[in-house]
């Protein structure tokens, strides 16, 4: 496949895995990976991690947006943590790595458009996120509540009046009391729990 072909088959993608560029080349495997290879290495694509890539600026209608991307570098999964409490308002700074939830395995990536952080939670507390409209793209951010649990989840140890000072929460209006202590049974630990009456 030629790389215009390659263009012109991705349509409107901006990011594509080897799997599309295989089923669109109808081509062998291990021939797609060699010429992605050579693109990557002459700057017409851009690796965003092991078999996923990017179009570079010149040839994308609009930029990449790295919310949007931190969604399916490694999916399903959804924004939280101090990058939503960020996006939301609920702390003074706003984050720029992106931190993220999956139903799979923690992992990390780092790549042109910055690092991505996932960290696994049990499958009871896989839930409490919704898309919202960023930049005129699609991206599944948990709500509010569900980012502080998440937030007090990955933090060890116990969520004092002292230590929630010392995050600096602000607009606490945007949070539903009773959502986030009925949020955090789902949890189902006592510490969470107890973080969410505080």
């Amino acid at each position: 496949m030629k790389y215009e072909e390659l263009l012109n088959r991705l349509g409107n993608h901006t990011f594509f895995d080897l799997a599309t560029v295989v089923q669109l080349a109808n081509e062998r495997r291990e021939t797609v990976q060699v010429q992605l290879y050579r693109w990557c290495k002459s700057g017409k694509l851009i690796p965003l991690r092991r078999t996923m890539y990017a179009l570079p600026e010149p040839y994308i209608s609009q930029p990449i947006n790295p919310a949007e991307l931190a969604n399916h570098l490694y999916h399903p999964s959804y924004l939280s943590t101090h990058w939503a409490l960020g996006y939301y308002g609920l702390i003074p700074e706003r984050v720029a790595s992106h931190t993220s939830i999956p139903s799979r395995v923690t992992r990390s990536f780092e790549n042109a458009f910055g690092m991505f952080h996932y960290q696994h939670i049990k499958a009871p507390a896989f839930f409490g996120y919704h898309p919202v409209q960023l930049d005129g793209r699609k991206v599944l951010i948990a709500e509010p509540e569900k980012a502080l649990l998440d937030l007090w989840y990955f933090e060890k140890g116990k969520w004092t009046e002292e230590r929630m000072s010392e995050m600096r929460f602000q607009n606490r209006e945007l949070v539903d009391s009773a959502r986030l202590r009925e949020y955090a049974q789902w949890f189902e630990s006592p510490r969470i729990v107890a973080a969410a009456r505080t």
